[in-house]
């Protein structure tokens, strides 16, 4: 009857022990993360941006590859090769990596630590006759020999939630990095665009330039031959040459920095300076705007743009810090642990009797660190409190960026629109003066007043219609679009 009394007694026991454990696991200390305050709710829940223009923007869903709705397979191409090999992908990508190899760093640091041990040790006692024994009576022990073999461990029990409070940090940050690297994506895809608008901008640019010099050469000429048979006179002849010269000089400035934009885009897509020449030398008319362009509400972008979810798992892994450095106010338990085999020969290291085995717990205890810990958690909860200002800023910025490039993107339509009705208006009196001029109606000051309009126009519009589709690429970097396709690499 005793004995089953004890025996009941311990197997109650024993089935408490990981009841108990399991309750002290599940202490976690530190505040536990609630998410993100809100900022600016009402411009969030409106569902629609303050300055979105009425016309020309619809509000649906945005594509994430958006360059494919300017249908231009040379720039299809850049960014898919961008996208591939820039360098500074390269570098976000390897961030992403050391932060994944810290996650699981942090993870294992919840299981026991084991190492593996052998020894072989040959020695011989020093010779004891100086210690009062007589000459001869010895020369010290000979030579023994002495094996041994086991396995260390040692398991710290996370009592108070600190390992677990490191976990969740590591792994926000590392969610913070590979947000990081879906940003990176969305600037690349932004700059590539931008460059490349740049460049068929210029050589547009250059090409008009180069048709109108050659259209002032051919007046420079006829105007020199009506001058020998002495029905032109010379300031005629000086006033073209002086606007043939004056149309040349644009070329240059122009042609560097069709140089500089190839290089420009051969360095974002990871090749050397120059390997884009040949691609893209021949010059091709801008990129073609869709009719309307899509653009989700304010709640749909905050979810879009990845510096926005950076910011967030910034600051919950600064949430998590502050329970990381809290768990120091407690004390740590450790389970410590050998068994092992030790023998003086090697043929009997493994026998039954030559088995031993310790087990240790180990408590230890920072009673008195004269404020450290306390340090240590008022500056985790500063970081955590700047994390959630940066975190603030950063939609509010956001929030700017899309109403901002919104706004360009509206207003530079109408401009656009107004530059090619002017265009227009030049080339018409351009072709009428031309006329009165050739009728011997108009001097040829005033036909030269005309040609400079027309061309100042003509270089106009395409300079803004450039601009137009640097200000359609801002805005789709300002939406956050640009990542969700492409796979993030694993760890």
């Amino acid at each position: 009857m005793n004995q089953s009394k004890m025996s009941s007694r311990h197997f109650s026991f024993t089935r408490l022990l990981p009841l108990a454990a399991f309750a002290l696991a599940a202490c976690t200390v530190g505040p536990d993360y609630r998410g993100a305050p809100d900022v600016a709710s009402e411009s969030v829940k409106s569902g629609a941006f303050v300055r979105a223009p009425l016309e020309g923007v619809a509000t649906t869903h945005a594509p994430a590859a958006w360059w494919s709705s300017l249908n231009d397979p040379q720039l299809n191409a850049l960014i898919d090769a961008a996208l591939a090999h820039n360098t500074d992908l390269k570098m976000a990508q390897a961030r992403l990596r050391q932060a994944r190899s810290q996650l699981r760093g942090q993870r294992a640091n919840e299981l026991p630590k084991v190492s593996a041990s052998a020894a072989a040790l040959r020695m011989r006692s020093p010779d004891t006759s100086i210690f009062g024994q007589s000459e001869g009576s010895g020369g010290g022990r000979g030579p023994v020999d002495f094996y041994t073999v086991g396995f260390d461990a040692s398991w710290e029990i996370d009592l108070f939630g600190g390992t677990r409070r490191a976990i969740e940090a590591a792994s926000g940050e590392a969610d913070a990095v590979q947000a990081d690297l879906s940003d990176t994506q969305v600037s690349l895809a932004a700059e590539v665009a931008s460059a490349y608008i740049d460049l068929r901008d210029q050589q547009e640019r250059l090409a008009l330039a180069q048709r109108t010099a050659e259209y002032q050469q051919q007046m420079l000429t006829l105007t020199e031959q009506r001058r020998a048979r002495g029905t032109a006179a010379e300031v005629d002849v000086e006033r073209l040459s002086t606007q043939v010269n004056t149309t040349r000089a644009t070329l240059v400035p122009l042609q560097v920095q069709i140089t500089d934009s190839l290089d420009q885009l051969a360095v974002l897509t990871g090749r050397a300076p120059g390997a884009l020449d040949a691609e893209l030398a021949q010059p091709a008319p801008l990129p073609a705007l869709p009719a309307s362009v899509s653009i989700s509400d304010p709640a749909t972008m905050l979810q879009q743009r990845p510096d926005i979810r950076a910011a967030e798992r910034r600051l919950a892994s600064s949430n998590a810090q502050i329970g990381e450095h809290i768990a120091d106010y407690f004390p740590k338990v450790s389970l410590l642990g050998d068994i092992g085999f030790s023998a003086s020969d090697p043929g009997h290291l493994l026998r039954k009797q030559n088995f031993s085995w310790v087990g240790v717990p180990y408590l230890q205890w920072n009673v008195f660190d004269f404020g450290r810990t306390t340090a240590s958690v008022d500056a985790a909860e500063a970081s955590r409190d700047e994390a959630e200002a940066r975190y603030e800023k950063t939609v509010l910025a956001a929030l700017k960026d899309a109403n901002s490039a919104l706004s360009r993107y509206g207003n530079q339509r109408e401009h656009v629109v107004r530059l090619q009705q002017v265009q227009a208006s030049s080339e018409r009196s351009a072709t009428l003066v031309r006329q009165r001029y050739t009728a011997g109606v108009s001097t040829l000051i005033d036909l030269l007043d005309a040609q400079r309009t027309q061309f100042a126009a003509q270089q106009d519009v395409v300079a803004a219609q450039a601009e137009l589709l640097k200000d359609y690429v801002s805005l789709q970097k300002s939406l956050g679009l640009g990542w969700q396709q492409r796979d993030n690499p694993s760890s």
